[in-house]
């Protein structure tokens, strides 16, 4: 699921990318792929534990 989430973000990137360097620029079609581009980050970003993980459960007791 991680490996299909990194491929769709490249693939907005790329699409993003690609609509910038055309002569006819949609910008519907490049904020699209950035939502999902950053979308993605958000996903994938959950998962990575904080640095201050071990801080904050010592607050706690």
């Amino acid at each position: 699921m991680k490996t299909f989430k990194i491929l769709i973000m490249i693939l907005a990137i790329s699409v993003a990318l690609y609509e910038q360097v055309s002569e006819e620029k949609n910008i519907y079609i490049t904020v699209i792929a950035i939502v999902v581009f950053m979308f993605g980050m958000m996903q994938l970003s959950a998962k990575t534990p904080s640095k201050n993980q071990d801080k904050e459960e010592q607050d706690v007791d």
